[in-house]
């Protein structure tokens, strides 16, 4: 059994960069028909992320179809395209699409049952809608951003998780589900504005539930989720690299202490006692020091100390639990995220990106389309 729990489900998505392609490629690591509609020329303005090619993997699984959208016979090609699909995606700033002629009214029209997931920064309304950003403008605006700084550090987040992928890819592919679970009762599509700050503000949750319940405060550098205590905190070894350490729960934290040596250090025997953190998070810095971080690992790792290696892209593929687990897959060289999560009787097959318009014409011929009329729209350079 390796039956792909989205197989039959037909996308059509608009190609563009960041968390908008990546929803293209989860739908399509599970199955879905993720039909990519390509730019016939390049466009010079738009930024160049993921060296192209077989490196683009979010591009992974999908079928290419380039399509010259400033010509009328193009547009109504993607609404062929669009009359046979469960699901459209675009990501461009509002107003584009209806522009070109493929706004959600016009593509409902031609087929009521479509999902039209549209994914922005800002979202499609507010006095923000029509400005340039990208993830750390968005995640700082959502506020998303503030608890990634500590006393002295400035807020920052790695790039593209918090904002692009975590409240952008991840809240449409969920309203595309919520959408779609719903459409299968009432046989209507549904608009989708996912907002990268809505989303960046709305996974914060837990953040808002710790601050609501006075966890946290706006002083950063005064709680254990940014920096403050030293048992919350990445540290470097003697060889220059990171381990991490989250010994929150009290049992967690006698663990990490026992293992490091302290636990009759007066210092570190009430863990919640801020006046101690500042000399105790010293201590640990410089004890962290005096041995390299494998040294660390066979000392922690596995250990209730809730306590991880800070591994680089070149080591996380490398790590004996993600081998295990079969975190990550190399195709063609290429080494990247294997599919997640992982779903009973379904594994996803290993593909590499389309080169751009790859498809093309079996995509035509499929819409039932005569000799004559894809000969047409080549002459005319639609395709």
């Amino acid at each position: 059994m390796n039956q792909a729990p989205l197989n039959g489900i037909k996308v059509v998505e608009i190609a563009g960069l960041g968390p908008a392609p990546c929803t293209g490629m989860m739908l399509a690591d599970m199955g879905a028909e993720v039909i990519l509609v390509e730019r016939k020329t390049t466009n010079e303005n738009v930024a160049q992320l993921g060296g192209g090619g077989n490196a683009y993997i979010f591009n992974r699984g999908k079928q290419s179809i380039a399509v010259d959208l400033k010509k009328p016979e193009g547009i109504q090609l993607v609404l062929k395209l669009v009359e046979q699909a469960d699901v459209f995606i675009e990501g461009f700033r509002p107003g584009v699409m209806e522009r070109l002629g493929l706004g959600p009214d016009v593509c409902q029209a031609v087929n009521e049952k479509l999902i039209y997931g549209r994914m922005t920064g800002w979202g499609q309304t507010g006095p923000l809608a029509q400005s340039a950003g990208h993830d750390p403008n968005y995640i700082g605006l959502s506020g998303a951003l503030w608890y990634g700084g500590s006393e002295g550090m400035p807020p920052r987040a790695p790039m593209t998780l918090v904002g692009d992928l975590g409240g952008g890819t991840m809240m449409l592919a969920w309203g595309i589900l919520c959408a779609f679970i719903d459409v299968q009762r009432t046989g209507k599509g549904r608009i989708i504005d996912a907002a990268i700050t809505d989303g960046s503000a709305y996974i914060s949750s837990l953040l808002w539930a710790m601050y609501n319940g006075g966890q946290l405060t706006d002083k950063l550098g005064s709680s254990w989720a940014d920096g403050g205590t030293p048992w919350s905190d990445t540290y470097q070894c003697r060889d220059g690299k990171y381990v991490n350490v989250c010994a929150l729960e009290p049992q967690f934290y006698a663990e990490f202490i026992n293992l490091m040596g302290l636990a009759d250090n007066p210092m570190f025997s009430a863990q919640w006692n801020k006046k101690s953190w500042p000399e105790a998070k010293t201590e640990l810095a410089a004890l962290f020091k005096t041995k390299t971080r494998e040294q660390w690992c066979d000392l922690l790792e596995g250990s209730d100390a809730c306590f991880a290696p800070v591994l680089n892209f070149s080591e996380a593929p490398l790590h004996p639990h993600n081998v295990a687990r079969e975190t990550f897959y190399e195709i063609e060289g290429v080494v990247q995220p294997a599919p997640a999560p992982k779903l009973s009787g379904y594994k996803p097959k290993k593909s590499v990106p389309p080169l751009c318009g790859q498809q093309t014409d079996t995509i035509v011929e499929s819409l039932g389309m005569s000799e004559d009329e894809i000969s047409r729209l080549k002459n005319l350079g639609v395709i």
